[in-house]
């Protein structure tokens, strides 16, 4: 069998704003959440992709901060440049708006960059191999 990749699990500094983060800019949402002996562990999914794949926060890290240069990061698609613009306008309003919106050759695209509430990366992407605009891009 070859393997799934299910999720990605983080420790976090605050977990509440992780959560807010993800759910406000990303449209995640919590579809598990437990106490394991006394530390809150949270699930968080898209809709519609809760057995697929989702992100673990648990509360207690250390936060990230990245060097310049280092271009780690999660990605999300979406429908849009504009789409790409609305959340890059949300984000510079919240003071986490890390890279402005641009346009790259393919397969990178267009696309913005936050910094979630611990410090990684999360990029918004349009017309990447991957997700909306992929075909008119000319993805495989």
């Amino acid at each position: 069998m070859t393997p799934a990749f299910t999720h990605l699990a983080l420790h976090v500094r605050d977990l509440e704003a992780c959560i807010a983060f993800y759910r406000d800019y990303c449209g995640m949402k919590t579809v598990h959440e437990r106490d394991d002996s006394g530390v809150r562990l949270v699930w968080l999914a898209e809709p519609g992709r809760e057995s697929d794949f989702i992100i673990v926060l648990l509360p207690g890290g250390p936060g990230r901060d990245q060097a310049e240069g280092d271009f780690s990061h999660f990605g999300f698609a979406l429908e849009s440049k504009a789409a790409v613009d609305a959340i890059a306008q949300r984000a510079e309003a919240a003071g986490c708006l890390a890279w402005a919106p641009r346009q790259e050759p393919y397969p990178v695209g267009y696309y913005c960059g936050l910094k979630d509430p611990d410090g990684n990366f999360v990029e918004f992407s349009y017309g990447q191999p991957l997700g909306p605009g992929a075909a008119e891009r000319g993805a495989p």
